[in-house]
């Protein structure tokens, strides 16, 4: 004889309908995390492709834009004789490159070519501590600079006028931007030097980039 009170059935039900609810919502759970895990996180834009380009390194060694390809790399904007923004966006990038895999490299371009030779820009590494094998600073013709900085990065570069350029740090403005390219010579990312959020970011879509294949 079932002795059970009807209270008895009713609490038993109820603890059926909580477990049952608690298993849908595990399921639920479960089915989600492997739709990210298989989705992934939305792909990096690109911005467009960075124009052929034949430069001198800091060694004396010429580097075309071809020699760059499947490699990723982020690309900053200098000059030596800066007093202002470039040797804080340097000793931003040097730290960057220790929060990405060892295959992302730098790239540096001279925005001051006349007076930035190979021989001047390796000592402006060396202060650095740049290693020569992760980090390429590159100079070369006037034209050939602005175009890749103007038509390729899209980004400003302006000498001030003569009076003013003598009495300022900055005489040549310039983009702080550091841009993230792709092993297929891709644009795919800007941010700003000066902003520790950007710098994270950076180093984030750096990771992201070497983690998939085919960028």
């Amino acid at each position: 004889m079932d002795e059970r009170s009807p209270t008895t059935d009713r609490d038993a039900r109820i603890h059926r309908l909580i477990w049952a609810c608690l298993g849908l919502t595990l399921a639920g759970i479960a089915i989600a995390g492997a739709w990210r895990a298989c989705s992934g996180t939305p792909p990096l834009p690109v911005y467009g492709t960075v124009p052929a380009f034949t430069l001198t390194e800091r060694s004396g060694t010429t580097v075309r834009a071809e020699d760059l390809a499947g490699r990723i790399w982020i690309a900053d904007f200098i000059f030596t004789r800066c007093g202002g923004t470039c040797p804080a966006l340097t000793a931003t990038l040097a730290s960057a490159l220790r929060r990405v895999p060892d295959g992302t490299i730098a790239v540096s371009f001279s925005v001051d070519p006349e007076r930035d030779d190979p021989a001047t820009l390796q000592r402006y590494a060396t202060q650095f501590g740049a290693d020569p094998v992760r980090w390429l600073f590159l100079t070369g013709e006037r034209a050939t600079i602005e175009r890749v900085v103007r038509e390729g990065f899209r980004l400003s570069l302006a000498e001030l006028p003569p009076g003013e350029r003598e009495r300022s740090p900055e005489p040549i403005t310039h983009s702080d931007r550091f841009v993230l390219v792709d092993r297929a010579l891709r644009i795919r990312g800007y941010y700003h030097g000066t902003e520790p959020d950007d710098v994270a970011r950076l180093a984030r879509d750096a990771l992201a980039l070497n983690a998939a294949k085919g960028s």
